[in-house]
């Protein structure tokens, strides 16, 4: 081999691991199909290039900002071998040199033949030498840079293409040898500051091992796995904006987005949810995606940050001080910590590169929760430029909360039937063969039973519902609390049946006790997490009255046993114990409330949200009398409440409770009816949203259109959208005409709550498409609107939309106006032919990135794009078009390039950077 075959690997004088610049190397070629390994000769390099030809997957930006992560990351290696005001100009020099890829003509064979260092000099000359506008430091650095890039190119091509590894043995071993050895190296050697990127590497191996796995509760039968890899398991979710003065108060106008996305538009978010709907998910998924490096489309905002999760349960567990940084992986029980290099975590923050993953807000006490803002505050005046998610459930803390703070509050989205069907296929595919059958007649059963539509609504209770379908052989409960029986019931006893254990099963019953007084203890005490040894004197004071359970042993024996055996107590750190999810604890806690007759506790607590469902599941489990009484007490609190907001709050829990109180003294049901009747229409959107949770009772107190203001018929139209069934698409069906724009909108976005033929149906075809924006975002739904036969003006094209059966559809219609917001579409060549297109948007960080065609909309006279994900725009593309054009741009003037060739019709206006 005459180049690079035994070269030192100090030599090699640019320290990216392979981890690193493997998968960025990945993305400059396309990927090979079946079969690619089966050729008889040599491949072209140029014909594999991703950034040319017809199967172009990679614009010129998105090179130039791979190019720029390499020098990101080479400079994050340790080394500063040029100054921050020329690191931009390094980065174009690679991108330059880069390109190159595709001019040479070399085959892969002759590429590694050639060896790494003259490969990356062969590339220089195809690139005109950029290095030369330089300085001499920059220069150097981009050579080795280069070097080094293509040392990992070359091996990539000994990996992809059996060809080479098949005629180029010596020279692919040595490749690989150099390419070890280099890693070797880094890990042994960090250069001086280099020491926080070998951390790094072992703390971000950890983050993926850690949090890269899901529980998916229930599933526990034989032979399948009772964790899920996160990338199978993991739904996307979706969030709209919380009604405020950022949106106008209303979703219609914002819609939703997907959650995992939002950080990439706002610095700073409070996302709420209810129990259940998926917010630790959402958490460790983004933790992984940062742990990955190499983030999927549209989640590029992820590449390069540190993510600390911190779970407040387990920081504020012993009631002490919230942790300054220094104390994030102590106090989250990372065993890593302590082995970190001093300093390191405030050097992360002070660059702008912390992702922080407040999980849980709802899951501490109201005093924690002062301290936990004020903890809040302290790190984000110390720490300004990193990004933060923090959870709650919606009630724990009032809007606008965090909004002094500069945080976007948005709210998760219940699970549509789409993403019903989907987790179904995914959860019984995962069990194995012998659940496959029962998929398809459980989404049956979804389908035509409401009562079990409607709680599947997120992925703890879509999970629980599939386990009990194949557990009971196709049966399902269909009222809450039978359903919560029925799946403690199978996490406690099912497993050790179905396991053949020797060890002497411990009834459902004396379980049951005991994990009440262990649930009632946290309800009571506003935990969701205890300490070991407060569990075992739980425990130790109820052992008497259970002897099944005291013949097992002490206190501590006995709770191990629950801990290791019984599927709903868990250990979450050593010396801790907590539920499996927050709902077996308020159920648990409601029945034992039920038990000692606690009923004054219960009502007297009402106005906590860490007692609402607790409440709503104690009026199911009690009996009727209690239940009466119950619910009295509610109406009385709430009658005598100052505020209205408590009163509002109180009335509406007390009717959400009708749903599961089965038996009910008439005069007490009429009562509560009336009550919430009195809230209708809601006043706002917040309410409108909480009016939705006394369940479809609602929907038969909400009016017409007739009558109604703007502003009321948007307010009834959110509440009838959060309760999707049929019955809720015919009640809508009414205001598909009205004059609001903005209640047209809201059913507009609405559409994918509902089944996706049903709604379009009774809702979609009736719409008046006057000004409307018609939110495209699936498949079914492009083929639903083209069944109809609707031919609107103005798109909003959202999701993973098919490229082909999209230009099927927009080739039909005269547009006027399209909206493209985090859609992974490759380029613009969708809107060939829209000769009236006059506003186009794209927006988000899944907007096309490649707008070279946008010369082929002559009538287009505004257009809104995104900022790249390196920061620069290059407006060259605009030059083609005729004019005249205003283009809006979240971007200052001096990251734009390319506007001086600009033709004088065509203006650009630029704004502040974009996030924040």
């Amino acid at each position: 081999m005459t180049g690079g075959g035994n070269v030192d690997p100090s030599a090699v004088g640019v320290r990216l691991a392979s981890a690193v610049a493997g998968p960025l190397v990945k993305r400059l070629f396309v990927a090979e199909g079946p079969g690619a390994g089966l050729v008889d000769r040599p491949v072209r390099i140029s014909s594999r290039v991703s950034f040319r030809g017809e199967k172009r997957t990679l614009t010129d930006a998105d090179l130039r900002a791979l190019a720029a992560r390499l020098v990101r990351r080479a400079l994050r290696a340790g080394e500063r071998p040029v100054g921050a005001d020329e690191e931009t100009a390094v980065a174009d020099a690679l991108a330059a040199s880069l390109h190159a890829l595709g001019d040479l003509d070399l085959t892969d064979v002759q590429a590694v033949d050639l060896g790494h260092t003259a490969f990356a000099r062969a590339l220089r000359r195809a690139a005109g030498s950029p290095e030369r506008e330089l300085s001499a430091d920059g220069a150097h650095f981009h050579e080795r840079l280069l070097d080094t890039a293509c040392l990992h190119i070359l091996h990539f091509f000994t990996q992809r293409s059996t060809f080479v590894a098949a005629t180029l043995v010596e020279q692919s071993r040595a490749l690989g040898d150099l390419t070890a050895r280099v890693d070797a190296l880094i890990t042994r050697t960090p250069l001086p500051g280099g020491e926080d990127a070998a951390f790094e590497r072992r703390y971000l191996d950890y983050v993926a091992k850690k949090y890269g796995r899901l529980t998916i509760h229930g599933l526990d039968l034989a032979d399948a796995p009772d964790r899920w890899p996160l990338d199978t398991a993991y739904l996307s979710l979706e969030a709209v904006p919380s009604a405020g003065p950022a949106d106008g108060g209303t979703e219609g106008l914002a819609g939703p987005r997907a959650a995992d996305r939002a950080l990439a538009a706002h610095e700073r978010v409070l996302l709420r949810g209810e129990a259940g709907s998926g917010k630790t998910t959402l958490v460790q998924w983004l933790a992984t995606a940062c742990a990955r490096q190499d983030p999927d489309e549209g989640m590029a905002y992820l590449e390069d940050r540190i993510p600390f999760v911190l779970p407040l349960r387990t920081l504020t567990r012993h009631g002490g001080r919230l942790p300054a940084p220094r104390d994030f992986l102590a106090s989250a029980g990372c065993p890593l910590a302590g082995t970190q290099p001093a300093g390191w975590e405030a050097r992360v923050l002070a660059e702008g590169r912390g992702l922080l993953l407040v999980d849980g807000i709802d899951e501490i006490p109201d005093a924690e929760r002062r301290r936990a803002r004020a903890w809040l505050g302290d790190l984000l005046d110390a720490h300004p430029g990193n990004r933060w998610l923090v959870t709650s459930r919606p009630s724990a803390v009032r809007e606008d909360w965090l909004a002094g703070e500069g945080f976007t509050e948005l709210a998760l989205t219940p699970m549509g039937p789409a993403d019903v069907a989907a987790f179904v296929r995914r959860w019984h595919a995962a069990a194995g063969p012998e659940a496959a059958g029962y998929a398809e007649g459980l989404l049956g059963a979804v389908r035509a039973e409401p009562d079990l539509g409607r709680l599947a609504t997120n992925p703890l209770m879509c999970g629980l519902i599939c386990a009990l379908h194949h557990d009971r052989r196709g049966y399902l409960p269909r009222a809450r609390k039978d359903l919560y029986a029925a799946a403690l019931s199978m996490l406690l006893v099912r497993r050790d049946r179905e396991r053949e254990t020797a060890v002497v099963p411990l009834r459902e019953e004396a379980q049951t006790e005991l994990l009440q007084r262990l649930a009632y203890w946290l309800v009571r005490n506003g935990r969701t997490e205890m300490d070991l040894g407060r569990a075992e004197a739980v425990v130790a004071r109820a052992l008497p009255a259970v002897p099944e359970a005291a013949a097992l042993g002490d206190a501590g024996a006995v709770l191990a046993r629950l801990l290791d055996r019984g599927g709903v107590l868990r250990r979450p750190a050593p010396a801790s114990v907590d539920f499996v999810h927050r709902t077996f604890q308020d159920y648990l806690g409601a029945r034992a409330a039920v038990e000692e007759a606690d009923f004054g506790l219960l009502a007297a607590h009402a106005a906590d949200d860490r007692w609402e469902d607790v409440l709503r599941m104690a009026v199911a489990l009690a009996r009727p009398p209690e239940r009466a009484a119950i619910l009295r007490d509610l109406l009385d609190r709430g009658d005598l409440a100052a505020d209205r907001r408590t009163r509002a709050r109180l009335h509406l829990l007390a009717a959400a409770c009708l749903e599961d109180a089965e038996a009910l003294d008439p005069g007490v049901r009429e009562a509560v009816e009336r009550r919430a009747a009195a809230l209708v229409p809601p006043a706002d959107a917040a309410e409108a949203r909480a009016l939705a949770e006394a369940g479809p009772l609602v929907l038969g107190l909400l009016p017409g259109p007739g009558g109604l203001s703007d502003a009321d018929a948007l307010h009834v139209v959110v509440t009838a959208c959060h309760l999707p069934s049929d019955r809720a698409a015919r009640y809508l069906a009414g205001f598909a005409a009205h004059r609001s724009l903005r209640v047209r909108a809201q059913l507009m976005w609405s559409w994918h709550r509902f089944d996706c033929a049903v709604y379009a149906r009774e809702v979609v075809a009736r719409l008046d498409p006057d000004g409307l924006d018609f939110t495209i975002r699936s498949a079914e739904q492009l083929r639903e609107l083209r069944g109809l036969g609707l031919r609107p003006t103005r798109l909003d094209l959202r999701g993973d939309l098919p490229v082909d059966e999209l230009a099927g559809y927009v080739a039909g219609l005269a547009l006027t106006e399209v909206r493209v917001k985090d859609c992974a579409l490759p380029d613009l060549r969708f809107l060939a032919g829209q000769q009236g297109l006059r506003r186009l948007a794209l927006l988000g960080p899944g907007a096309p990135a490649d707008w070279t065609s946008i010369g082929g909309l002559p009538a287009l006279r505004e257009l809104e794009l995104a900022a790249p994900d390196d920061g620069r725009l290059d407006l060259s593309p605009l030059a083609a078009h005729p004019g005249p054009l205003t283009v809006r741009v979240p971007l200052p003037a001096d990251r734009l390039t390319g506007a001086d060739r600009l033709p004088a019709g065509v203006t650009v206006v630029p704004g502040p950077r974009q996030g924040g």
